[in-house]
């Protein structure tokens, strides 16, 4: 029995000694446990004050940029993937008008701004305004950023400036215009003075008649130049088709052609072209050319004048069968008031330059390799797109046949 009793009795002092054990195990692995917890709990809080700090850095952001773009003299508008406004600033919404959130960006494009060429810089809006425009990808998201300048007051500025240009510059030609226009003025006085002649035959007559008549037309022409380079690039425009145009021209330059025996064949691509701009200054850039072309190439004149449509502009390509024009010339030959004719102003190649930029068109002479020049004016057809370059804009362009015609 003792034997048993001292068996239970190590028995339990073993459980003891294991249960001590394992209670020091437990309590050092709990401190552990506890330890580790503090460190995350540290770490979480440090964490957590990191975003928190974060978040005020992004909202004091935000609520900076927000404030800028309000404060922006500029129109800011974000379009989105969808071809939607997504978001605008208080200048944009002054320029665009309401509403802008939300719209459909070619919508607004079609309500605020007046048709332009496609990739145009500076447009018009309906309002009067005239604003400059760039835009940019969002990238990698999809859509677009379109930024908007009021240029209304500078583009006035740039047009009085040249306006004043054109200006001094006729006030420092006054003399040489003067004695020019005394030149053809007395001529037709002295024709004129021998119709009173009461001996005159009816042929001679008729023939002084006739030669004052020219006297006081090459007067009228100068005095058109010199009104039309002052006046500058002001013209009221409207639509109408390029064969109005070339009508008008034929019958302009019919009896110069007559005079000089000379012939213009019009070899037109697209018929029914449409030109947005003065019809009158237009055809009064283009008789200036072919004026100049019959004048260069004297008796036996043969112009050619080709029309043709290519993408979102319209060309007009006259060429003459003259003697060139040399490339020290070719240089200078749009220059206010540089001419090479004794009689000669000056100013009609710089009034048709004038003319074509006022119309946002291009002009531009070249010497033929097969001989005569080739004068070229490049001019953006009508309703060719929309206000302002953006992928999201709705493409109006319809195709255009290929048949040709010849103005008779």
């Amino acid at each position: 029995m003792q034997a048993q009793s001292d068996g239970r009795a190590q028995q339990l002092e073993d459980a003891f000694q294991l249960f001590t054990q394992m209670s020091s195990q437990l309590e050092a692995s709990y401190q552990v446990l506890e330890n580790r917890v503090a460190e995350l709990s540290a770490e979480l809080a440090a964490a957590r004050h990191e975003r928190m700090r974060q978040l005020a850095e992004k909202e004091r952001l935000a609520n900076r940029l927000g404030r800028l773009l309000e404060l922006l003299p500029g129109g800011v508008v974000v379009v989105d993937g969808e071809g939607r406004v997504s978001e605008c600033n208080p200048a944009a919404v002054t320029l665009l008008g309401e509403p802008l959130g939300g719209r459909p960006w070619h919508e607004i494009i079609a309500r605020a701004f007046e048709p332009q060429a496609e990739g145009a810089s500076e447009v018009r809006l309906k309002s009067g305004r005239t604003v400059g425009i760039s835009t940019r990808s969002l990238d990698p998201e999809p859509g677009q950023i379109v930024l908007l300048m009021d240029v209304t007051e500078q583009h006035a500025l740039r047009k009085l400036v040249d306006h004043h240009q054109r200006l001094s510059a006729m006030g420092e030609m006054a003399a040489s215009l003067a004695h020019q226009i005394r030149t053809p003025l007395s001529s037709a006085l002295l024709y004129v003075s021998h119709l009173k002649r009461p001996d005159l035959a009816e042929d001679g007559r008729r023939r002084f008649a006739d030669k004052a008549l020219g006297r006081m037309r090459h007067l009228e022409r100068m005095v058109n130049d010199m009104l039309m380079f002052a006046r500058g690039g002001t013209f009221d425009m409207e639509d109408f088709q390029a064969e109005r145009l070339v009508e008008g021209l034929l019958q302009t330059m019919e009896p110069q052609l007559a005079a000089a025996q000379g012939s213009m064949d019009v070899f037109n691509r697209h018929p029914g072209l449409l030109l947005r701009g003065n019809q009158e200054a237009l055809q009064s850039a283009l008789m200036n050319l072919a004026t100049n072309a019959v004048q260069a190439c004297g008796e036996g004149a043969r112009l050619r004048l080709d029309i043709a449509r290519h993408g979102d502009q319209v060309e007009l390509l006259l060429h003459d069968n003259g003697p060139g024009i040399p490339d020290d010339v070719l240089e200078r030959l749009f220059t206010p008031f540089f001419t090479t004719r004794p009689d000669g102003t000056g100013l009609g190649l710089a009034v048709v330059r004038a003319i074509v930029n006022a119309h946002q068109g291009e002009v531009w002479a070249a010497a033929r390799p097969d001989g005569g020049s080739t004068f070229g004016v490049r001019l953006p057809a009508a309703g060719v797109g929309d206000a302002l370059p953006s992928v999201f804009a709705a493409e109006t362009q319809t195709p255009l046949s290929t048949t040709s015609a010849r103005g008779e």
